[in-house]
């Protein structure tokens, strides 16, 4: 879909200018710097829908919350933060955070990446501690390549490494194991 987006007047934050972006650009702003990415690669969209399909049969189906798949905004706060989470687990308890005719303001229970080749410190570093800071409870990196997988448990407001393997989750969050 093609957005024309009038400026009446410049943007004075950077939120604006995340806001003016066209639809459907893959942009980040993490701590007022925005980051921009090429989209994504075969790979990574087919181990995305493997994922996604899972998580789906285990929180939308069981009606335990709601799944979101990029890009769709999540605004952290309203500031500085939103970012584009390659999957986003809202549970029932946290859904006031959902705007059903928008986005998310607030922060989610859980959030997935799929690393892009070149891209791996932006998922494993900067925005792991962007998780960490505002309190995502459960965090996972799942290597579109090798489909190793990293499971972070938020713990005393860090992030402890709580489950690594293959195609396989373990979810402390969800009380749930699975392979995909």
């Amino acid at each position: 879909m093609n957005r024309e987006v009038n400026i009446a007047s410049p943007p004075r934050t950077i939120m604006q200018v995340y806001k003016s972006l066209p639809e459907g650009t893959l942009a980040e702003l993490i701590d007022n710097v925005l980051y921009m990415s090429p989209s994504p690669v075969y790979k990574h969209q087919k181990v995305l829908r493997q994922l996604f399909r899972v998580i789906c049969d285990l929180i939308v189906d069981t009606d335990q919350g709601e799944v979101m798949i990029a890009p769709f905004d999540v605004y952290l706060n309203e500031t500085s933060n939103a970012v584009q989470p390659d999957i986003v687990v809202v549970l029932k308890a946290n859904l006031a955070i959902l705007n059903e005719e928008g986005h998310i303001h607030g922060v989610p229970d859980l959030l997935v990446e799929v690393p892009s080749p070149g891209n791996t410190d932006h998922d494993l570093v900067r925005k792991k501690n962007l998780y960490e800071k505002f309190g995502v409870k459960e965090y996972w990196i799942v290597d579109p390549d090798t489909k190793q997988t990293s499971v972070f448990s938020l713990q005393n407001q860090k992030y402890q490494l709580h489950f690594e393997g293959l195609s396989t989750i373990e979810s402390k969050l969800l009380k749930q194991s699975f392979q995909f």
